[in-house]
């Protein structure tokens, strides 16, 4: 048993990194097999060597979270844990720069993993941009965000969001209603983002302008989309040829970014997904970046992470045995 001491520097910061009931030390000593006590303005941690180690990282990147202002969750105090394990504790301070725009509600929206910061610096740096993870990890939203920070600072005139009407086993045809209302339900992640970003009256005044656009995929034919921030969502789901189609709206004074998740294709088994091409195609081709974000980048529920974790031990078993059997 080894014992370590934090100074707390400003015993506000205490409440904060304590949390309601005390549950975020709890999490730590839990997460860290570690004990947290007080002692006027210093924080002592014993137990283990390599733990206490990890856990004095973890309580000091939280204080540098807390002294720039961010409020802690369970998600972030995960998060903080698993850099001090990897040694990128440093990253730490990424999770606390420059804010990418303010919702109408008044909170500003940041990148809350190092993976997100990366993703949103290649946004802001390349007209061209896929982002590529799972569920849960702020691909779509910080796109939003960057486009609602682009239009609001007058370097785009338009935002035009579209996604495939591809969906999981159900037709469009089958479901009731016209065109409009058979895919709306498909663009409702795009709505829901930009009536955050912006308040619902003034994304409706936008739309009406036509300074927004949320559209299918299909409705982009045949345009050339100039001064536009363009975001293609469910990109897992475009066919080679519709993804071609799309990256070659690309106008002057415009950007586009790209999402999707690899790992939820519900395209028909015979035809290849255009992310995928896309990720291979545009490999190395300047001013296009691409980002693979993980299970660390996601910023859902803790047992979202547990979820994707465990379908990729899942595939990587499935995928193994298909090898032994090949080999056979």
């Amino acid at each position: 048993m080894i014992e370590q001491r934090v100074s707390l520097e400003r015993m506000e910061y205490a409440a904060g990194l304590f949390g309601s009931f005390d549950e975020n030390i709890r999490l730590i000593e839990r997460e860290l097999s570690v004990q947290i006590t007080i002692r006027e303005e210093e924080l002592k941690v014993s137990g283990e060597g390599e733990q206490v180690l990890l856990a004095v990282k973890t309580l000091e990147g939280l204080l540098n979270l807390l002294q720039r202002g961010e409020p802690l969750n369970e998600q972030t105090i995960r998060y903080v844990i698993s850099l001090a394990r990897s040694g990128q504790e440093d990253k730490v301070n990424e999770l606390a720069k420059d804010v990418i725009c303010v919702t109408a509600s008044g909170k500003p929206i940041k990148a809350k993993t190092a993976g997100q910061s990366a993703y949103v610096k290649a946004v802001q740096k390349h007209t061209v941009t896929l982002g590529v993870g799972p569920a849960g990890t702020g691909k779509t939203y910080l796109a939003v965000a960057a486009a609602v920070a682009a239009f609001k600072s007058r370097q785009v005139n338009r935002i035009i969001l579209t996604r495939p009407a591809v969906e999981a086993g159900e037709r469009l045809g089958f479901l009731p209603g016209d065109l409009q209302s058979k895919v709306d339900p498909y663009l409702r992640p795009l709505y829901d983002a930009l009536f955050e970003m912006l308040g619902s009256e003034t994304f409706e005044k936008y739309q009406e302008r036509g300074n927004i656009e949320v559209a299918p995929l299909a409705y982009m034919r045949g345009r050339t989309l100039d001064d536009s921030f363009i975001i293609l969502d469910e990109a897992q789901n475009t066919s080679k040829e519709q993804m071609k189609m799309f990256l070659t709206r690309l106008g002057f004074g415009s950007k586009i970014v790209i999402t999707g998740d690899i790992t939820q294709i519900d395209l028909p088994r015979e035809t290849a997904s255009g992310l995928k091409e896309a990720m291979r195609v545009l490999r190395g081709v300047e001013d296009i970046a691409i980002c693979r974000l993980t299970g660390e980048d996601v910023v859902r529920h803790a047992l979202v992470q547990r979820i994707i974790k465990a379908y990729e031990l899942d595939e990587k078993r499935a995928s193994t045995e298909r090898k032994k059997h090949q080999e056979r």
